[in-house]
């Protein structure tokens, strides 16, 4: 029988639940996937007596809080707010996690609970995540971090942090993979419905996501039209002439509102559709590439490797064996 892990999690006042339940239904369904009730032992610490009132309304009651645990912790995740700004100015909770930071096996953080991590040090000169919308924020305010504005979780030694919400469970899941093994992690996700490793070269975003974003009606026509013609001619002259514009003034509009060059976005669109068919089907390599617009399978692969990181055939491989259970 495996070691027990001790999984503690740390939350707030107005916690993003899924930030706790999430993470913690991962690691129950690995002890229940290994046999072994207690290969993980769960813990919700918080920061002041009586019940957790969540985010939402909800409540929880904790197990212990920072004046009261006792005990040695192997893996501490701290759980985020959708109010970033009211992490600040505690003094008690990042004394605490300095202690337990000396002698955690692995430290955390879920969506903004990065910045009860930065605010005690422990996050300096690392590598961190947190939810797309408090990058900037975690940014400014830590400016000895290195941010990665798009990135699902992030590992930097034994510190671990993750993006917003669910992409804790993804975090979570990597944890578990880590301790017991690839088979194990994939059995999780398959009973949980998640994938071992997300698509879109763990980026935030998916292009759809992305086309919400833009605030100039010209440029969500545009994007609109790209997602439904992936197929088409989508180089840059023909979108210009399709909006009516300039190269040079809707190369200039087009990433004002959205971040990314028009071709940047037709490639991740293309993508994004892409990873989707290698998941679900067998589809030909070269049909696939012809039905999206590529004048040449080698073009598909190339395209496909930089966005994601790997090939379209080894991609294909990591989801044949989920389509077979």
């Amino acid at each position: 029988m495996s070691a027990t892990h001790t999984v503690s999690i740390l939350a707030v006042p107005r916690v993003q639940l899924l930030d706790v339940i999430g993470p913690a239904d991962v690691f129950a369904e690995a002890a229940q996937q290994l046999g072994n009730p207690r290969a993980y032992r769960l813990q919700l610490i918080g920061t002041q007596a009586g019940d957790l009132k969540g985010s939402n309304g909800m409540r929880m009651t904790v197990d212990s809080t920072i004046q009261t645990h006792r005990g040695r912790i192997d893996t501490l995740l701290v759980a985020g707010s959708p109010l970033p700004e009211e992490l600040a100015g505690r003094a008690e909770t990042s004394a605490w996690l300095q202690r337990q930071a000396r002698s955690v096996r692995r430290l955390g953080s879920v969506c903004t609970g990065a910045f009860l991590l930065a605010e005690a040090g422990l996050l300096d000169g690392k590598r961190v995540a947190t939810h797309w919308n408090s990058t900037e924020r975690l940014a400014a305010c830590f400016p000895a971090l290195q941010v990665e504005a798009d990135a699902i979780y992030v590992k930097d030694g034994s510190t671990y942090t993750s993006a917003g919400v669910t992409a804790g469970m993804d975090l979570a899941l990597h944890l578990v993979e880590e301790d017991h093994g690839r088979d194990v992690a994939l059995r999780v996700a398959r009973k949980m419905v998640m994938f071992l490793k997300r698509p879109g070269g763990q980026s935030q975003f998916s292009a759809h996501l992305a086309a919400q974003t833009a605030d100039k009606s010209v440029v969500r026509e545009i994007q609109d039209y790209v997602l439904a013609h992936l197929g088409a001619d989508l180089s840059v002259p023909a979108l210009c002439e399709r909006a009516a514009m300039s190269e040079r003034n809707f190369a200039r509009v087009f990433r004002a509102a959205t971040g990314v060059t028009p071709a940047g976005f037709v490639e991740a669109a293309r993508i994004d559709e892409a990873r989707r068919q290698v998941e679900a089907s067998d589809v030909p390599l070269k049909k696939l590439a012809d039905s999206l617009g590529y004048g040449n399978v080698d073009g598909f692969r190339r395209a496909f490797t930089r966005r994601l990181g790997v090939s379209p055939n080894d991609y294909r491989k990591r989801f044949a064996d989920q389509r077979a259970g």
